[in-house]
C-alpha cells in the first residue's frame, strides 16, 4: 500500500513541477515518471544534505525539488 502511495504522491510532485518549470509540452505521463524519480533524487539529495521528509507533506517537496532539478536536466539534455 505504501508503494502505491508513493508513486500518487510522484505523479502530484511531477505535475507540479511541471507547472513550476513550465513543463507542460511535454505532457502528463512525462511529467509523472519524472515526478517519481524525482522522489528518489529529491530523498537521497535531502538525506545527503540533513533534511529529512517528515510525513507527506515534507516527501512533497523533496519530490518537487527532484523533480524540477530532473526537468531541468531533461531540457538540457534534450537541446
Amino acid at each position: 500500500m505504501h508503494f502505491i502511495i508513493e508513486i500518487i504522491l510522484g505523479a502530484l510532485a511531477g505535475s507540479i513541477a511541471g507547472k513550476i518549470m513550465d513543463s507542460s509540452k511535454k505532457g502528463f505521463l512525462v511529467n509523472m515518471v519524472l515526478g517519481i524519480l524525482g522522489g528518489f533524487v529529491g530523498g537521497i539529495i535531502g538525506g545527503l544534505l540533513g533534511l529529512g521528509a517528515n510525513g507527506w507533506l515534507g516527501s512533497l517537496v523533496l519530490s518537487v525539488a527532484g523533480a524540477c532539478l530532473l526537468i531541468f536536466l531533461f531540457r538540457k539534455l534534450n537541446k
